[in-house]
């Protein structure tokens, strides 16, 4: 019943539009599409694809088939976007949104009718703004929108006037008809019924005119005037039988029925009324026929597709594995030659690569043996450096400690002078006491030990210098003494301190580094490098 309906639709114009050979053969039209589709895809001709793809989906749709109808108008919608065809867009997105509608999808339906309108107004189409909001108008009429649907046609009564397509105005003029029949303004709806029958009769639109003729017998019966609607539906009746629309042909003695019915006359009516059933009946069949023939056709169509499709690909298959074989062939005589080559060309290459490993191995062993030498030379002169910075360290310690000692004793003689009661002598006594004393604070030498012991022992007072850096100077000559192994005594006289201060110092070096009572500073400076 849905795809009967979808035929009604069609006759009365509330769809889209298809060529009469699709309608009256639908296989032959479906194959001569697909003929034609595949032309154009050999010629890599994009808006004949478009175009076909498009009458496919309108034939699918006649057929009530909504999916694969909206599947081929989706086909041709992109490829419109993808080319920029602007008017064929919007008149294929004229067709989704009546699809979608029909699909009980009405936001999809807008939406599509409002793109539409914006690319019409781009190419100031005024024919295809007519068509969009001619079907607008129309849907909203399906919806009992009455206001929303008159407003839509006067808007596309204007554009199609603007325009002059004649067929176009006649169909809107059929559209405000039909909208003022529903709201009972009969004579309005007579007035724009009269208007779309000159229009279809001026272009020759003989289906049009018949469904027209039949509005206008309805316009009388619902006037109550069935004896007028009467001459109305028998002119339908006529055209329609001799033109061989059975579906008009089945409304016109639907319509018949009803005037009888009106007149009283109901044997008539009843008569008329049987026709109209054994049409719908006959229509049906011949409906189901169609679709059957069409699904068996597009079956067949797909089945040798399918076949064609599978011989190619072994032809195909076929082809690839005799050029595969040949390459395979051709590559395993190439891999043999060059394995051959290289082979050779290893061989030769590993003997010249033996006899340079040879004249590096030697040369590398000369150097080697050079180098060896060099070394031992250096670490001999290293050592008689070290072995001369030593001796040298060791006569200045050496000439520090006599020095130290002659000055002791001199001072210990001078004490002794301070003793006596001399008045006279004290003073000089004194003060040259005293500047023997200073002499011992001064380190004028100890810069120049300083420099034999970096040279002996070059990173040691460095080290300790950055690791423990609240260390006096005193301290630091302390430590470089106790490397050396100097003992106590040795070791106050080169400080020019007593054996008791000595100790004392040597308490607060192991403090500052942070040896414990049981540790010793000896062992622990001899542990530095």
């Amino acid at each position: 019943m849905i795809r009967l309906l979808s035929v009604f639709l069609v006759v009365l114009g509330w769809i889209l539009p298809v060529s009469l050979e699709a309608q009256s053969n639908p296989d032959t039209g479906f194959i001569t599409l697909r003929n034609r589709l595949e032309q154009y895809q050999k010629k890599q001709d994009p808006l004949g694809q478009a175009n076909c793809l498009q009458e496919m989906g309108q034939l699918y749709y006649h057929l009530g088939n909504y999916s694969e109808a909206l599947q081929h108008l989706l086909e041709a919608d992109k490829i419109y976007r993808k080319i920029n065809a602007i008017d064929p867009l919007a008149a294929n997105l004229n067709r989704l949104g009546t699809l979608y509608y029909y699909n009980q999808q009405s936001d999809l339906a807008w939406q599509q009718f409002r793109e539409a309108l914006e690319l019409y107004k781009q190419t100031k189409n005024a024919a295809g703004l007519a068509e969009t909001y001619g079907q607008v108008g129309h849907l909203y009429e399906k919806q009992l929108n009455y206001d929303s649907a008159y407003y839509f046609q006067q808007l596309a009564l204007k554009e199609a006037r603007l325009s002059g397509e004649q067929v176009t105005l006649a169909k809107i003029y059929e559209h405000l008809g039909s909208i003022l029949e529903d709201r009972q303004a009969y004579d309005s709806a007579f007035f724009y019924f009269s208007l779309s029958l000159e229009g279809y009769r001026a272009s020759g639109k003989l289906l049009e005119q018949i469904e027209v003729i039949n509005n206008l017998g309805d316009v009388f019966s619902k006037n109550g005037n069935p004896a007028k609607g009467m001459i109305y539906a028998r002119e339908a009746a006529i055209l329609a039988e001799q033109s061989e629309e059975k579906y008009q042909l089945q409304s016109a003695y639907r319509d018949i029925a009803q005037n009888f019915a009106a007149l009283h006359q109901y044997d008539s009516a009843y008569h008329y009324l049987e026709k109209s059933r054994q049409l719908i009946q006959t229509i049906y069949t011949r409906e189901n026929a169609r679709q059957l023939s069409l699904l068996q056709t597009i079956h067949e169509t797909d089945r040798k597709n399918a076949q064609i499709e599978r011989l190619n690909a072994d032809r195909k298959v076929n082809t690839l594995l005799l050029i595969t074989s040949l390459i395979v062939l051709v590559l395993i005589a190439v891999v043999a030659f060059l394995t051959l080559n290289r082979q050779k060309l290893k061989i030769r290459n590993e003997q010249l690569l033996h006899e340079q490993h040879h004249q590096l191995y030697q040369t590398e062993k000369g150097l080697m043996e050079s180098e060896l030498k060099r070394q031992q030379l250096e670490e001999t002169s290293l050592k008689q450096q070290l072995d001369i910075k030593s001796q040298e360290l060791s006569s200045h310690i050496l000439h520090l400690i006599q020095k130290n000692e002659v000055l002791e004793e001199i001072r210990n003689g001078l004490q002794d002078l301070l003793k006596d009661d001399k008045r006279d002598q004290k003073k000089a006594l004194r003060h040259l006491l005293q500047k023997i004393t200073i002499s011992f604070s001064q380190d004028s030498y100890w810069d120049e030990f300083r420099l034999i012991f970096d040279k002996v022992h070059p990173t040691l007072l460095a080290s300790l210098q950055q690791q423990f850096p609240s260390l006096t100077q005193s301290e630091m000559r302390l430590l470089a003494l106790v490397k050396m192994n100097m003992s106590s005594a040795d070791t106050s006289k080169l400080l020019g301190i007593t054996p008791d201060s000595l100790r004392v110092v040597r308490y607060r070096v192991k403090k500052k580094l942070q040896l414990g009572p049981d540790e010793s500073l000896s062992s622990f400076v001899q542990t530095l490098a």
